[in-house]
């Protein structure tokens, strides 16, 4: 998780879908949290992984709205803290 959170740092988009995989699947060490999937999902798909796009989506049909949107504001905050764009 500590390298893919490094990754995804440095604005890999790889890195970021992998991240949601984790945290929808409840792998690599964290538990299942819908919140963060999309998260990472959605900050992937800004970086044009089309899979990351295709998995958001599917996320998103089991979480609230309230839940939805703390995920989108979360992906803003982190891009915001990054200053940079996804590749």
């Amino acid at each position: 998780m500590e390298s893919r959170l490094a990754d995804a740092s440095r604005g890999n988009s790889e890195a970021c879908y992998e991240l949601g995989i984790a945290y929808s699947c409840g792998t690599g060490g964290v538990d299942v949290d819908l919140v963060q999937a999309h998260k990472w999902f959605n900050l992937a798909a800004l970086g044009g992984n089309a899979e990351g796009q295709a998995l958001r989506a599917e996320v998103a049909e089991e979480m609230t709205p309230q839940q939805i949107s703390e995920a989108q504001r979360q992906a803003r905050a982190w891009l915001s803290g990054r200053g940079a764009s996804l590749n």
